[in-house]
């Protein structure tokens, strides 16, 4: 059972970052007019989400092959999603135009990031070693 968990983490992930990668470039590139639907848009908000998207499907695929590098590509998703949830706080303090669901949005899409963070460090980074195992 313990070599089928990279797999059931990678469906979720990569169903994350399509539908991430799908819903961002969609909006940054008009298409399906999808970007008249969603309102007020951040556009800094949308290719933060993008980057991430693109960094969730490496992500995914790091845990299939379980390599340690899966981790990195994670922190540098949430470094850069929370960087731009501060640069949108600034923004909307300043009397930026905006959805207000996007905060919500945004603390989700962090969360289940650090979700897939934590289950990469513990499957992938930290494995438990069994004893008398020396491996």
């Amino acid at each position: 059972m313990k070599k089928f968990i990279p797999y059931i983490i990678t469906i979720p992930l990569t169903a994350f970052g399509l539908l991430t990668l799908f819903l961002s470039s969609s909006v940054i590139f008009d298409l399906f007019g999808i970007r008249e639907k969603e309102g007020n848009y951040v556009l800094l908000i949308v290719w933060a989400n993008f980057f991430s998207s693109i960094l969730y499907l490496f992500a995914a695929y790091g845990f299939i092959k379980s390599s340690k590098w899966t981790a990195k590509y994670l922190v540098a998703s949430v470094v850069i999603l929370v960087a731009a949830f501060v640069w949108f706080l600034i923004y909307i303090n300043g009397g930026g135009i905006h959805e207000t669901k996007t905060i919500g949005a945004m603390v989700v899409r962090i969360s289940i990031t650090i979700v897939f963070l934590i289950s990469a460090y513990f499957t992938i980074c930290k494995p438990r070693r069994i004893a008398g195992n020396k491996n």
